[in-house]
């Protein structure tokens, strides 16, 4: 796909992102905002999916597709707005995001049985395991497609992380891309000042993974380009660890940079200005 036309997308999707935060006065705004040119580029550009007809379809087990995991669930809006544009449920649902019994609940889950969503996540440290178990399913299977699996910077504290990142290069885990959202921020602060993490590409090559860096993950082209040289470094015995330098509520000024949007939801006066700054491009749910 064209870079100008998921552009178009993204600014869609973080029209959905501030429109279902603010309708429930409820979640994750900053992060959302921030990944947004990575979940757009996955999965409308960069990743291998089941169709028919035209139309994306779903299974649980995902043979013959690549795969991915948000391990930081907390940023499910974005998740759900590009699952929804991308055709796996109705855009209208998104319309429902943490309403009681609705499938868009503030963390994915698995039993409302929405498309898409394979794990629950949100505690945080996991997703990366998960990723791995599916990726050497795949291998059993014969089944060479990628598996990727989004982290955050301060989930990078939590030492199952660190379980998963001994595992993977000990089991040549080849076609898994692992990212970390690294905007430097996270409920409590900046990073550096919670629990400094240090330099994590160094950390992680120490390991036994393949590192790379995209520095402008919210350039949508500079985003395709470095998926693109992931996806050539993987598949040689060795995972892929990509750091995603981004800026958090990035899209909307008032939010960029601050941890003070990870979980705050804007009021009606911060909606209009935040909808004022994203261009309507697919049409609002």
């Amino acid at each position: 796909m064209e870079i100008k036309e998921l552009e178009k997308i993204a600014s869609q999707v973080r029209r959905d992102i501030v429109r279902m935060v603010h309708a429930c006065q409820s979640g994750h705004p900053g992060g959302s905002l921030g990944c947004t040119e990575l979940l757009v580029a996955l999965y409308f550009d960069q990743m291998h999916l089941k169709e028919q007809d035209g139309e994306v379809v779903f299974d649980m087990n995902g043979e013959g597709e690549d795969l991915f995991f948000l391990s930081n669930g907390h940023i499910s809006p974005v998740w759900y707005s590009v699952l929804a544009r991308k055709g796996y449920f109705p855009v209208k649902e998104l319309a429902t995001f943490r309403d009681i019994d609705s499938r868009l609940q503030g963390h994915p889950t698995t039993h409302e049985g929405l498309p898409g969503i394979r794990i629950a996540s949100g505690s945080l440290g996991q997703g990366n395991s998960v990723a791995m178990g599916a990726a050497l399913a795949k291998r059993l299977n014969k089944d060479d497609h990628m598996v990727y699996v989004l982290m955050g910077d301060g989930e990078q504290q939590e030492g199952q992380v660190w379980e998963a990142a001994t595992f993977a290069p000990h089991h040549q885990i080849g076609h898994l891309i692992a990212f970390i959202d690294l905007n430097g921020q996270q409920i409590d602060g900046p990073t550096v000042e919670v629990m400094n993490n240090r330099d994590l590409g160094k950390k992680y090559e120490a390991f036994g993974w393949e590192v790379m860096t995209i520095t402008q993950g919210n350039d949508m082209a500079e985003v395709v380009k470095g998926i693109t040289e992931a996806r050539s470094k993987a598949g040689h015995g060795k995972p892929v660890m990509v750091l995603l330098e981004t800026g958090m509520g990035y899209g909307v000024d008032f939010m960029m940079g601050s941890h003070k949007w990870h979980g705050v939801a804007p009021n009606d006066e911060q909606l209009k200005v935040a909808l004022d700054q994203l261009e309507e491009t697919m049409g609002d749910y």
